[in-house]
C-alpha cells in the first residue's frame, strides 16, 4: 500500500470516529433537554422518574388541601409532619387552604388518599398543570402608533379582507375615555417584558408608601422586593418574562397609545401588575395560580386599586381551590377576565377553568375573526361562555421589544380586561357585579354568535363606556 493511500484511509478513518463522537454527543444533548422539560411540564412526576444527566430533578408532588375552619395551623403542621410531608405554603386569602408537598416519593393519588380520610380536611386536590390559551361613524380619537392600521380589533375598515366594523368600536370609546393610571389589571400570565418601550410608561411599580411583599412561605429571606410585581415561579420580585405570552396580552390591555411607536392597548393609559406563574415553555401549576391571586388580593388588601384579573390559561380539570381564592377576589371587589379555551369545544359539556365557574366576578370569553365568525379554534358555551372578542391575528407586545401577531382566546381575553379598565377610569367606585353587568350589556349582537355565547354578542369598548 503507497504511503498516500495509507493516509487516505486513515483521514476516512479518523473522520468517521468523529462523525460517531458527535452524533453520540447530540443524541446525549437532546436526552438532556427532554428531560429537563419533563421535569418543568409534569409537576406530579416523582424523583424516581429522573434521569442522572438531567439538569433539575423532577418536581416532588403538590397537592392543596383545605382544613375545616377552626383547625389550628399548629395542627394542620402535625399533620403534615405525621405524613411525613411540608406545609410549602398557606394561601391567606383562603381560611385553611395549604400546599402541601410530599418528602415520600409518592404519587399525586397516594398523597390525596391519606388527606381525604382525615376529618379535619374540607377537600383535597392535586396540583394540576395549567396551559396558556394561545394557537395566537360619530366622534372618535385616531391613534398615530405606527401598527395602528394592522390592529383590526380595535378598528376594522375592512384591511386584509375584514368585515367593515367588526371590532371593538375602540375609536368611539376613545372620545370619552383613554384610560386611567389610577386603575391596576394584573395579567396573571408568563411575566412582562416591563421595559418593553411600548409598555414601560403603563407598568404598574409597587409605589414607596406600600410595604414589599411579606409571605413566609414562600421564601426564608424576608419581604420580597415586589417594585416590577412577582414572580410566583421563583418567589422572587421579577416578573420578566421569557415565553412572550404574557407580554402580548399585556400590550392588548396597555400598550401606550399616541406615541407614534408600536401600537395602541385598549387603554392608552394605564397600570398593568406583572405576575408571572408560567415558565418559558408556558407551563405552571394550579397552586403557582392560587399564589398570583393570592398576591393580587394581598396588594388591593394593601392599598393597590387592581379591579381585574386578565387570566388567558386554562385546564379542563376543576380545583376547588382556585374557585374558592377566585371567589375571595370578587369580595375585595375584583373582576376576573378568563379565556374559554381553543378546543373547538363546548364548555356547557366540557368545561374549561377558570373560565367556567359560576361566579359573579367571572367573565369567559370566546374569540372571533376580523369577519366576526367564531374561529375555528376558539370553545364555545351557549350558558358557560359569555362575550367574545378579536382572537385571530392579533398584533401586540412581543420580547425583546418586538411586536408580533398571535392567536387565541388569550388575546381575546385582554380586549375584555381592557375594556374592564376603560369603564372604571370613568367610574372608579363600580362594584364588580355591576362592572361585570355593564361588560355583558355592552355588546353587539352578531348572527354567529348565536348559540355559542350567552349574550349573543362581541364586547364593545364605546357601549360600555356610555359613547353609544
Amino acid at each position: 500500500m503507497s504511503r498516500k493511500t495509507l493516509w487516505i484511509n486513515l483521514s476516512i478513518a479518523l473522520a468517521l470516529v468523529l462523525i460517531a463522537a458527535f452524533a453520540g454527543q447530540v443524541h446525549k444533548w437532546q436526552k438532556q433537554r427532554d428531560n429537563r422539560r419533563a421535569s418543568v411540564t409534569n409537576p406530579s412526576a416523582s424523583e424516581s422518574g429522573g434521569d442522572a444527566d438531567s439538569a433539575e430533578p423532577p418536581r416532588k408532588t403538590e397537592v392543596l388541601v383545605r382544613f375545616k375552619s377552626g383547625v389550628t395551623q399548629q395542627v394542620i403542621e402535625s399533620i403534615a409532619t405525621r405524613f411525613n410531608d411540608e406545609v410549602e405554603d398557606s394561601i391567606e386569602a383562603v381560611d385553611g387552604l395549604e400546599v402541601i408537598e410530599d418528602e415520600d416519593n409518592k404519587t399525586s393519588d397516594e398523597v390525596l388518599a391519606q388527606y381525604r380520610t382525615l376529618s379535619e380536611v374540607e377537600y383535597a386536590e392535586a396540583n394540576t398543570e395549567i396551559k396558556l390559551d394561545h394557537d395566537s361613524p360619530g366622534n372618535h380619537v385616531h391613534a398615530n402608533d405606527e401598527l395602528f392600521f394592522k390592529q383590526w380589533g380595535l378598528f376594522n375598515h375592512g384591511q386584509d379582507g375584514g368585515k367593515v366594523g367588526a371590532d371593538i368600536s375602540a375609536m368611539r370609546a376613545w372620545a370619552i375615555t383613554k384610560g386611567s393610571d389610577q386603575v391596576v389589571v394584573a395579567v396573571i400570565d408568563s411575566g412582562v417584558n416591563y421595559t418593553h418601550p411600548d409598555l414601560t410608561n403603563n407598568m404598574w411599580r409597587r409605589p414607596e408608601i406600600i410595604k414589599a411583599f411579606q409571605d413566609d412561605d414562600l421564601t426564608d429571606e424576608g419581604p420580597i422586593d415586589d417594585l416590577h410585581g412577582f414572580n410566583v415561579a421563583e418567589g422572587t420580585g421579577d416578573p420578566m418574562d421569557d415565553n412572550g405570552h404574557g407580554t402580548h396580552c399585556a400590550g392588548i390591555i396597555g400598550a401606550e397609545g399616541g406615541n407614534e411607536m408600536g401600537i395602541a392597548g385598549v387603554n392608552w393609559t394605564v397600570r398593568i401588575m406583572a405576575l408571572k406563574f408560567m415558565d418559558a415553555e408556558g407551563a405552571g401549576t394550579t397552586s403557582d395560580a392560587i399564589e398570583a391571586i393570592n398576591y393580587v388580593i394581598n396588594r388591593k388588601r394593601a392599598g393597590v386599586n387592581v379591579r381585574v384579573i386578565s387570566a388567558s390559561w386554562g385546564s379542563t380539570v376543576k380545583s376547588r381551590a382556585l374557585e374558592d381564592v377566585i371567589r375571595k377576589a370578587g369580595d375585595e371587589g375584583i373582576l376576573v377576565v378568563a379565556a374559554a379555551g381553543n378546543d373547538s369545544s363546548d364548555n356547557d359539556r366540557t368545561p374549561h377553568y377558570p373560565a367556567s365557574y359560576n361566579l359573579n366576578n367571572v367573565i369567559s370569553v370566546a374569540a372571533v375573526n376580523r369577519l366576526d365568525e367564531l374561529t375555528s379554534f376558539s370553545n364555545y358555551g351557549a350558558t358557560s361562555v359569555h362575550v367574545a372578542a378579536p382572537g385571530e391575528a392579533i398584533m401586540s407586545t412581543w420580547l425583546n421589544h418586538d411586536f408580533q401577531e398571535r392567536k387565541g382566546t388569550s388575546m381575546a381575553t385582554p380586549f375584555v380586561a381592557g375594556v374592564a379598565a376603560l369603564v372604571l377610569s370613568t367610574n372608579p367606585n363600580i362594584t364588580v357585579e355591576d362592572l361585570r353587568a355593564r361588560l355583558l350589556q355592552s355588546v353587539d349582537t352578531v348572527p354567529a354568535l348565536k348559540g355559542k355565547v350567552s349574550t349573543g354578542g362581541r364586547i364593545n369598548a364605546a357601549k360600555a363606556v356610555g359613547a353609544g
